[in-house]
């Protein structure tokens, strides 16, 4: 995700950030950020990265989000954290509690918060298509964890500690649920492990989201693409879903009618990574924008990690 979101930042000319310098602990993915963006400065370390920023942006293993965001703000640096927060929930709160007490620049990397094919969804929801709203159901599946694109990291990434894909990628779909409809409240959960300490291969959970009901469930090896997904929203005067990340669908009779402007998600992804960039310049200048922010965030890593605590 780091080096997509370094892609990004350097893609357009007017892009409205700057890259200062990176630091990565890795050899071969410092190797690969210096072929990525061979101008980028690479620095020796993180506080050198933090010296040089405006703003701090930390794509690394959940364990090293908190010290780092930490070390950003007392230097008077802005953030903008990978989510989960933490692996460590207790720490999460302790350390929103202090930022939003701080007055805090900081955000998270929930990339919906600019994804046009949520923005439609609103809009639908706005338009009447839905009405009361009565009930969510949000699935994801996968052909194997880690997915194909993350088999470089998969040695954090499919343990229990701090990986799995209820933090990865149903992290995203909480955000949007919560976003849309209200509160979470987790009512039932089921986790299922393999043994050991890899990460879970299934879940199941009922949820309300500003009252509405909200069923959730998760699998892997049940499909045999990558990742496939569906946020369904249905009410008393119909139904809409974003099916795949970034396909806005309405109900149309016994079957969907896709937005008009619906791209799929290799194509949609550098609109929302220019998005979230353009609101981590404001943040940073102190501006209004409408990145998730830390609250948000650990309402959602709440509600993830109960799920993870019932297996």
């Amino acid at each position: 995700m780091g080096e997509r979101l370094v892609r990004a930042a350097r893609d357009a000319s007017d892009m409205p950030v700057a890259l200062t310098g990176v630091w990565d602990p890795a050899p071969e993915a410092a190797a690969r950020l210096a072929t990525v963006a061979p101008e980028m400065p690479l620095l020796g370390s993180a506080a050198a990265v933090i010296a040089a920023c405006d703003c701090l942006y930390v794509a690394a293993p959940p364990a090293a989000h908190l010290p780092l965001a930490e070390a950003a703000l007392d230097a008077g640096r802005a953030v903008f954290l990978e989510k989960p927060l933490s692996h460590d929930t207790d720490a999460a709160r302790r350390f929103v509690a202090r930022a939003e007490g701080a007055g805090a620049r900081a955000g998270v990397n929930f990339p919906m918060a600019s994804s046009p094919a949520v923005a439609q969804i609103a809009a639908w929801r706005d338009q009447g298509l839905v009405g009361r709203p009565e009930s969510l159901a949000i699935s994801v599946d996968f052909a194997a964890w880690p997915r194909s694109w993350q088999r470089d990291a998969s040695g954090w990434l499919s343990r229990r500690a701090e990986g799995g894909f209820t933090r990865e990628v149903v992290s995203h779909f909480l955000f949007l649920t919560r976003r849309l409809l209200g509160p979470l409240a987790l009512e039932h959960a089921r986790a299922s492990f393999p043994g050991g300490d890899q990460a879970e291969t299934a879940i199941e959970a009922r949820l309300t989201a500003g009252g509405t009901p909200v069923s959730l469930r998760g699998a892997v090896g049940e499909t045999d693409r990558d990742d496939t997904n569906a946020w369904t929203l249905r009410g008393s005067a119909g139904a809409i879903r974003l099916r795949d990340w970034s396909i806005a669908e309405r109900e149309a009779g016994e079957g969907w009618a896709t937005a008009p402007d619906a791209l799929p998600n290799e194509r949609m992804r550098p609109l929302v990574l220019r998005g979230q960039l353009e609101k981590v310049a404001a943040m940073t200048r102190g501006e209004p924008q409408a990145l998730a922010t830390l609250r948000e965030a650990l309402e959602v890593q709440e509600i993830v990690e109960a799920i993870l605590a019932s297996g």
